[in-house]
């Protein structure tokens, strides 16, 4: 078999599989998730951890105005050395994360959907101050997308139960 007509069927079968499953992606016209979109009104940021991870659900999910729900959250971050130097000189830091959340419909004030999700990045430590700084904004940026996302598949894997 050629070269060609092994990619085509490698490229091919799996589009076939899913379509004869019944597969249908969430956020297609449609789709049990697309209801989600411009629907959740994320409470306002109060610092820059809260703005990183409000922009990120705002971007996939777009802004909402007024919403028909309201996504309420508490972030929480703590940082814990994980690597030090033979001079006793920290060189590698870990952030953790957690979010708590509850999605809420603004109609009822009902709340519909609780829940809490946690990871973690690392930073370097070992070079000058900015860059220390520089590396431990881009570690908290990434930590938040990453928390984010998190939410964001927990509302996509529940939108099917949500009113409409």
């Amino acid at each position: 078999m050629s070269y060609f007509s092994r990619r085509f069927l490698l490229s091919v079968l799996p589009a076939l599989a899913l379509s004869g499953c019944g597969f249908s992606p969430a956020y297609a016209p449609g789709g049990s998730a697309n209801a989600l979109q411009g629907a959740i009104l994320v409470d306002a940021p109060t610092d820059r951890a809260a703005y990183l991870f409000t922009r990120h659900i705002e971007d996939r999910l777009g802004r909402a105005a007024p919403g028909r729900y309201g996504l309420g959250y508490a972030i929480s971050l703590d940082e814990d050395s994980v690597a030090i130097s033979a001079d006793n000189v920290i060189t590698r830091y870990n952030i953790l994360g957690t979010v708590k959340y509850a999605l809420r419909d603004l109609k009822t004030k009902e709340v519909v959907l609780t829940g809490s999700v946690d990871n973690f990045v690392g930073y370097s430590a070992s070079g000058s101050t900015v860059a220390t700084q520089a590396a431990r904004r881009d570690a908290e940026a990434r930590l938040m997308g990453i928390l984010a996302e998190q939410i964001l598949n927990r509302l996509t894997a529940e939108a099917g139960r949500l009113a409409p």
